[in-house]
């Protein structure tokens, strides 16, 4: 059991210091190396963890799925706004989930992320919606498999652009200007004003 959690404690300093530096200098900028020295580990407890570089970056990818968890609320559409804004809190904050996205989002030579980080956004985006559908939230005649992928977009765009303005500093505000500009288009009249479009 000990020998376990050190295990997950030296894996969580490898993905954090990793973290710190693809956030900081991007994929290409970071060597092994450079993990290394930020985890203050040795170079063989790296490799016991993660056969090379790109091991590393894909699981620091694929953890972009763990902050996808939307909170309960009355209304579905309520959750998957709250979703949203818990995500781009954790972007401000977690360099684990920054690194994941800066990975996801540059043209590198890490490639094997695929499509993978955005079919977990949409997955979890459209799993709100259709509740929402179900429960009498949207505007009849909607495609949710449409409305999700520009929200998944649409978010995406909103991040990138407050990282190069403010490095996300405003992002809570853009995140709420986007739900106010999309909201008549999706709700049902009624239910616009029972929602919040700001951080909870």
């Amino acid at each position: 059991m000990v020998r376990q959690e050190r295990a997950i404690r030296t894996r969580q300093a490898i993905l954090e210091a990793a973290a710190t530096l693809f956030d900081e200098l991007g994929y290409e900028g970071a060597s092994t190396t450079d993990i290394i020295m930020r985890s203050g580990l040795t170079r063989g407890a790296l490799y016991h963890h993660f056969p090379s570089k790109e091991s590393i970056a894909v699981a620091l990818v694929d953890a972009q799925s763990e902050a996808l968890e939307a909170p309960e609320r009355e209304l579905r559409l309520q959750s998957l706004i709250d979703l949203t804004f818990a995500y781009a809190r954790k972007l401000q904050t977690d360099p684990v989930l920054r690194a994941g996205v800066r990975l996801t989002v540059e043209q590198t030579s890490f490639r094997s992320h695929g499509s993978r980080p955005y079919r977990a956004a949409e997955e979890a985006v459209l799993a709100q919606l259709q509740r929402a559908a179900e429960s009498g939230e949207l505007l009849p005649g909607l495609n949710t498999q449409e409305v999700t992928e520009f929200i998944v977009g649409a978010f995406t765009g909103v991040q990138l652009v407050s990282h190069v303005y403010s490095e996300r500093q405003d992002l809570l505000e853009r995140v709420s200007a986007m739900w106010r500009l999309l909201l008549p288009g999706l709700a049902v009249p009624g239910l616009l004003v029972r929602l919040r479009v700001t951080p909870p």
